[in-house]
């Protein structure tokens, strides 16, 4: 008994970490790597894991056949710090809900955006938010998808935490991509860039 207060008295911060609850959300917004940044460094995010979801193919890969998956994040966060609903405010401002082909410079398939909710208070979240997104673009059609959380398959190790790993090569990918002058022009103030 007296170890275990003890360890309350020096250690509180573990102790608090221990009782914590993560959760995860899938989300797809064009490149895994630039939804990865966006996510990465915000408050009670634990981990962001770049990979692929959405399709029936199993265990996609980058370099391989990932026909019918969407590019998409994982998040594990800690949702006593932060919520769903900030995860989606932090998702929409990283996409352009505009775009039916993809995202920025990259097109396709596997690059348009999508929330993967995987409960049903997400999904009713998810829905706010998308109607929130159709009313502020309307007449404008919105494209992003809400479609049912599924499978996730990690993509290669070289891709995860490209952004830290290659922050040269990102930074550039991402400023001819237009991505950042593109969430500026729809988000404003809001958009910011990683």
């Amino acid at each position: 008994m007296h170890r275990f207060l003890l360890a309350l008295i020096l250690l509180p911060g573990m102790v608090s970490a221990a009782y914590s609850e993560q959760a995860s959300a899938l989300f797809a917004g064009g490149c895994f790597w630039c939804m990865e940044s966006a996510f990465q460094e915000q408050e009670g995010v634990v981990d962001v894991v770049s990979g692929f979801t959405g399709g029936t193919r199993p265990n996609p890969t980058y370099q391989g056949d990932h026909t019918g998956h969407f590019e998409a994040v994982k998040v594990t966060y800690d949702d006593t710090v932060l919520s769903y609903q900030q995860l989606l405010d932090i998702f929409w401002v990283n996409v352009d809900p505009l775009d039916n082909a993809g995202q920025f410079c990259d097109k396709g398939a596997s690059y348009r955006s999508a929330i993967f909710p995987a409960t049903a208070q997400e999904l009713e979240l998810a829905k706010k938010s998308l109607a929130a997104v159709v009313e502020r673009f309307a007449p404008d059609k919105v494209y992003t998808e809400i479609r049912p959380a599924g499978a996730f398959w990690p993509v290669e190790q070289s891709h995860q935490d490209y952004y830290l790993k290659n922050p040269v090569r990102y930074k550039y990918y991402r400023w001819n991509c237009g991505r950042d002058q593109r969430l500026q022009q729809l988000w404003g103030a809001r958009a910011v860039g990683h």
